[in-house]
């Protein structure tokens, strides 16, 4: 099974930029996108993406052109769920969740607390949240692989200057406390588990020509549960993929 998690910064925009195309030239199976930045009903090249073999589902935020998640996949899934059951990040569309026979794969866009002291509050929130939501969920999926944006560096080796990004939101020492816990509570960051390279980045900001420097951050995941570690094939991040500010990240499970 080959999953691709990206987050499009608006589907429309990347679609004007060919995104189509690239997505049947990398056929895969199941694809997790966050900020789609609308309703399926905006989306005229919906019929389209069915012609190429893949199910839609959608979980946008309700205010309009605003976050949301969804996943497309060509394999029907035995269900669908929409949101974490929490309302606050259930209105920004946060979370979706498609189970297969032999896995479950999320879509999750994780708060970004850049914008000031009150949203940063709100995504210390939603962190604390989220393990609280998995742990439970484990329990009754094992075989989780949770996808997406988490607006958060690792480690340094994640940010192409951590020394100046100390104080800044998405690696912030409680930030990255936060990730090693979580993948302590029983998950493989998949992209390391097969690369510890330096200079591999998921965004790139659109100010001072950052992305053709390479001046990155790693924020974009494929997080596997333990009860999936035998059935880790292939992870690569793609950044030749330019339909948004983020590119990206490539997942392979052999069942």
């Amino acid at each position: 099974m080959k999953v691709i998690t990206y987050n499009v910064n608006g589907i429309r925009s990347a679609i004007s930029k060919n995104w189509l195309g690239w997505l049947q030239a990398t056929d895969a199976d199941v694809i997790c996108l966050q900020e789609i930045k609308c309703t399926p009903d905006q989306l005229v090249d919906i019929l389209l993406l069915e012609q190429m073999g893949y199910q839609h589902y959608w979980n946008p935020a309700v205010k309009k052109g605003y976050s949301g998640t969804a996943i497309f996949t060509k394999h029907t899934p035995k269900h669908v769920e929409y949101g974490c059951g929490i309302e606050d990040y259930d209105r920004e569309g946060r979370v979706i969740r498609v189970d297969f026979e032999h896995c479950s794969v999320m879509s999750t866009y994780f708060p970004s607390g850049s914008s000031g002291e009150e949203r940063q509050k709100f995504k210390f929130k939603f962190l604390d949240d989220f393990q609280e939501y998995i742990d439970r969920l484990k329990l009754e999926y094992p075989r989780l692989v949770i996808c997406g944006d988490l607006n958060i560096c690792h480690r340094a080796i994640d940010i192409h200057n951590p020394k100046s990004n100390a104080n800044s939101s998405g690696f912030l020492p409680a930030e990255r406390d936060w990730m090693e816990q979580f993948i302590n509570s029983g998950f493989i960051d998949s992209f390391r588990y097969f690369n510890s390279e330096p200079h591999n980045y998921t965004w790139w900001s659109f100010r001072a020509g950052a992305r053709g420097k390479n001046l990155g951050w790693r924020i974009d995941y494929n997080m596997v549960s333990e009860g999936l570690r035998d059935n880790l094939k292939r992870a690569s991040i793609l950044p030749e993929a330019r339909h948004s500010d983020h590119c990206p990240v490539l997942l392979e499970l052999a069942f």
